[in-house]
């Protein structure tokens, strides 16, 4: 652990030229009686830093001095990807590993580029929980299926109660809600984290289908589950404003087929999850839509829009 606070130090210092002990202290997360005994240490070992007794004071390193400890190893390389999503890499974590791949990839940049990581943290941050998510903990099986992920290794455990052996392929963080993607015997399937019980890494790795698209998966996935939804479909005519608002209003799986269906008279078949859901959706509209069926949300909408113009008489 100290080496690779050593490390740190050194890097810090070199990315930013001079650092007081309290600002290494900040960083390092440690107090400034450690930096003190750390930059000794480093001092001893050969590394030529010193203390800046002028204005500011601080630690800096002999002008030219360059480390060659800036290669970045696989796993720091492969969390350097992951820098922008700070919390799923400490869900994962992988901090630690991101942290120092930050280090080594700043110390590596000219002087004249060495602000770049605080330029672009000040004009993009990642928020990837959605609204009103709450303060959850992760999942504990999040942190062993991570290993196993990075690692290519079997996993076994239960889900929902039922044993499973698994070739975990890759992570999803959708809206604060972390899946798996993984392969159970001849096909793929997702699961959710917070379904798993205990967890164990298996120590025989699995082959690696080399075809296999994460991203592409999760697509696929994502609008087959949507589609999965959308069991009922309602007839709606439509204005031309009501039109505009169909990408507003409908499931954004369902708009294409509903303007696929389009007739000229402005009629339209939409897929909604239920009645009830539907009637949400087309009360929304206003009176740029009417409801042609079928009639039980015929009945709904207009019973509202009866009671609507009651209150408004």
């Amino acid at each position: 652990m100290r080496a690779s606070r050593l490390i740190s130090l050194v890097l810090l210092l070199q990315g930013r030229g001079g650092m007081t002990a309290a600002e290494l202290a900040a960083e390092l997360e440690v107090s400034e009686r450690t930096v003190h005994r750390d930059v000794l240490a480093l001092s001893e070992a050969g590394v030529p830093v010193y203390a800046d007794r002028g204005r500011g004071g601080g630690y800096r390193l002999l002008d030219g001095y360059r480390t060659r400890l800036t290669g970045l190893d696989r796993a720091e390389a492969e969390a350097l990807f992951l820098s922008g999503v700070p919390a799923a890499l400490r869900e994962m974590g992988l901090q630690e590993v991101a942290a120092a791949a930050r280090l080594k990839a700043a110390a590596a940049l000219s002087p004249a580029l060495r602000d770049a990581p605080e330029v672009a943290a000040q004009r993009f941050h990642l928020d990837a929980p959605g609204w009103f998510a709450g303060d959850d903990p992760p999942p504990a099986a999040l942190a062993p299926l991570a290993r196993a992920v990075w690692n290519d290794r079997r996993v076994s455990g239960d889900y929902k109660g039922n044993p499973r052996t698994l070739e975990p392929y890759g992570l999803v963080l959708k809206a604060g809600v972390w899946y798996l993607a993984a392969r159970l015997g001849d096909g793929f399937l997702i699961f959710r984290l917070q379904r798993f019980g205990e967890i164990t890494v298996l120590p025989e790795p699995f082959d690696r289908d080399p075809g296999f698209d994460l991203a592409a998966f999760w697509k696929e996935q994502s609008a087959a589950f949507t589609r999965s939804l959308l069991r009922d479909v309602i007839t709606l005519r439509l204005s031309e404003r009501g039109l505009r608002m169909l990408r507003h209003v409908a499931d954004p799986a369902a708009v294409d087929d509903a303007l696929a269906s389009l007739r000229p008279d402005g009629t339209v078949r939409l897929a909604v999850e239920s009645v009830q859901v539907a009637y949400s959706q087309v009360l929304r509209f206003g009176p740029e839509a009417e409801v042609l069926g079928p009639p039980e949300l015929r009945a709904l909408v207009a019973g509202a829009a009866a009671r609507m113009s009651a209150l408004y008489e």
